[in-house]
């Protein structure tokens, strides 16, 4: 069930700092309205890099949509002669 406070609670901030733990943000409201979350800092690095792979992932899908897509054996020689 999602930890739903709302902003005012911020004046005993340590109480609600202690309620974030990895997997289960804080969710705070400001007239009765979601306006912030706070999320444990490993939370956080694992969604960057998300939305860091799905960047690279899309650039991946652009380039190969223009300069054309590889075979799965062209891929292989190209590392294999990398490897040498």
């Amino acid at each position: 069930m999602p930890n739903i406070k709302p902003v005012s609670d911020l004046r005993n901030y340590n109480d609600v700092l202690k309620d974030v733990a990895e997997g289960e943000p804080v969710f705070l409201t400001k007239n009765g309205r979601g306006r912030y979350a706070l999320i444990d800092i490993a939370d956080y690095e694992r969604t960057q890099a998300t939305i860091k792979l799905l960047s690279e992932l899309g650039k991946g899908r652009v380039s190969g949509e223009e300069q054309g897509w590889l075979s799965h054996e062209e891929i292989r020689t190209h590392f294999r002669d990398k490897l040498v």
